[in-house]
């Protein structure tokens, strides 16, 4: 078995077939962090010139020092130890002698499935033999965080599209149905689009995302070069949300008169308590038309809510960047969108749609209404290994965390000056 350096397209195939891939261990995600300043290799293990392990590297180089990273950790069978020995004993060697101080990694080691509508948590029965390779191969875990503190995140909640339309729409919490009808009712359209739109998709998430408009720009740019990203918009329709208030302000109306006369001829408590809750929508109702009236003649092409770019791998479809307009919060849009995408890439044939990251739902903690968003949706809470490191040049390693904290402190001084 030999370590070799692999081309863009040795790479692709092999993690286009690998069975436990993950969109940021793809040629198109190189592409796009090339952009970012990373220089990038993909480096294979291989048994009679067939690619049995591989990996996509985004290198950083600090000063002196480089430094490796494996996002989603490598393509390689870890519960096979013999075979992860190898690959690793290969990589600490070739990247020890390009003068690569370490590597760190977050693997697609599922911990654990917890499914958010049945209660039901399911335990990997590999994965103490899986984790423990790594450790007896020298690999330093960092720990099982709960929060957005590792490379890439370790809970991802992900729904699964192998079912019918009908039951997945069940499947979603019963308030978020309700949200889903009154957003499509109310005018708000799904609407495709392209990269000449990316710059509104970058006002709507920039904020979420700590990345520059580049950064969308290419993640759409290298993606889209086998058709494997989209976005979409949720666009408000204020004609139409004109209407469908207007008539649901007509229909409460008419209903109120009616429950008047009907109290003026036989009042008793139950009709009065109705009337008394119709009185209140009324009124909710008129200051909606007023709002509706409003936003017509403010904006008569419409209003962009919310909206996702999604880049498609292998079985899997990911929503990779996400935002909407918090002044229209109560709209709904986003809720619908991601339903609609739901049902895209379901009759599709995808089998998964990867909602991102999440915390751990143990507790309360600041990403709480993130989490329970995702996991309305009816998806799966997966829990992997987190982020490990391994040594590959322990001289240049030890002096590159040495000087990390003495730049960090003269950055700091710098700044303050």
């Amino acid at each position: 078995m030999i370590i070799k350096e692999l081309t863009n397209e040795e790479f692709e195939n092999f993690s286009n077939s690998y069975p436990m891939s993950s969109v940021y261990q793809t040629v198109e995600y190189a592409l796009t962090m090339n952009k970012e300043g990373y220089s990038t290799m993909y480096v294979g293990l291989l048994d009679d010139n067939k690619i049995i392990a591989a990996s996509l590297f985004l290198i950083e180089k600090d000063g002196k020092f480089k430094y490796a990273y494996a996002p989603r950790g490598f393509l390689v069978d870890y519960s096979n130890y013999e075979l992860v020995k190898t690959f690793t004993e290969g990589i600490k060697n070739y990247f020890g002698r390009i003068g690569i101080a370490g590597i760190k990694l977050c693997p697609i080691i599922v911990k654990s499935v917890y499914n958010t509508n049945t209660d039901e948590k399911i335990e990997n029965k590999y994965f103490g033999s899986s984790f423990n390779n790594l450790l007896n191969l020298d690999y330093y875990h960092f720990g099982f965080n709960n929060n957005f503190e590792a490379l890439k995140p370790r809970y991802e909640a992900i729904i699964d599209l192998r079912k019918p339309l009908d039951y997945l729409f069940k499947n979603i919490d019963k308030s978020y149905r309700t949200k889903i009808r009154s957003a499509e009712n109310k005018g708000i359209e799904i609407i495709e689009t392209n990269d000449e739109n990316i710059k509104l998709l970058y006002d709507l998430a920039k904020k979420k995302y700590p990345r520059n408009l580049s950064y969308y720009e290419n993640i759409y740019k290298y993606f889209n070069r086998n058709d494997n990203a989209d976005i979409y918009f949720a666009k408000l329709n204020t004609e139409k949300y004109l209407k469908a208030v207007q008539q649901e302000y007509n229909e409460v109306d008419e209903l109120l008169n009616k429950y008047n006369d009907d109290i003026i001829k036989n009042p008793n408590s139950k009709r009065i308590n109705i009337k008394l809750d119709l009185d209140q929508k009324h009124n909710r109702l008129k200051e909606e038309l007023k709002y509706a009236i409003k936003l017509l003649k403010d904006y008569e092409n419409g209003i962009i809510l919310a909206s996702v770019l999604v880049s498609k791998h292998c079985d899997t479809a990911y929503l990779m960047i996400d935002g909407y307009d918090t002044k229209y919060k109560k709209m709904n849009a986003k809720h619908l969108l991601i339903w609609k995408l739901m049902c895209r890439y379901s009759k599709e044939g995808f089998k998964k749609f990867n909602l991102g990251g999440i915390s751990n739902t143990e507790g309360t903690d600041k990403y709480k209404g993130l989490t329970e968003f995702k996991c309305n949706f009816g998806a799966n809470i997966v829990e992997y290994v987190g982020d490990l490191e391994l040594i590959t040049n322990n001289t240049l390693y030890f002096m590159y965390r040495k000087m990390k904290p003495i730049k960090k402190m003269f950055h700091k001084k710098k700044k303050e000056n």
